[in-house]
């Protein structure tokens, strides 16, 4: 097999930064937000070089403005997730999830929390 598409169990993504923007990778099931940066760089190991990743997100509507929304977490190891784009449904690895900046509101919708309204674009 080749080393490109065995996945790393140590995948941890980057922290958020002041502003509260951090990659969509560390996102959990209800988080929202609009994205800001879209790159080709996620922090992990590549099976694809950057520049083809970050032209297959944009493909896929990963846009700056975009409002984003993590729907559904895979049951080993929170992978893949499920996310709403806009008003598509992609699925994708928390790896190149990390490729995309998302500037979150709210906090996350679970059993019997208040849902939070998000005025995207």
């Amino acid at each position: 097999m080749s080393e490109a598409f065995v996945l790393s169990s140590k995948f941890e993504p980057a922290d958020a930064d002041p502003a509260g923007i951090r990659p969509l990778a560390a996102a959990g099931r209800g988080d929202r937000g609009v994205i800001v940066k879209v790159t080709g760089v996620s922090g992990a190991a590549e099976a694809v070089a950057a520049e083809e990743l970050e032209r297959r997100l944009l493909e896929m509507g990963f846009v700056e403005g975009a409002t984003v929304e993590v729907l559904h977490e895979g049951l080993f190891g929170r992978d893949p997730i499920a996310v709403r784009v806009d008003d598509t449904r992609v699925a994708l690895r928390r790896r190149e999830a990390g490729a995309v900046s998302v500037l979150f509101e709210g906090r996350r919708r679970e059993a019997g929390a208040v849902s939070v309204k998000f005025h995207g674009r």
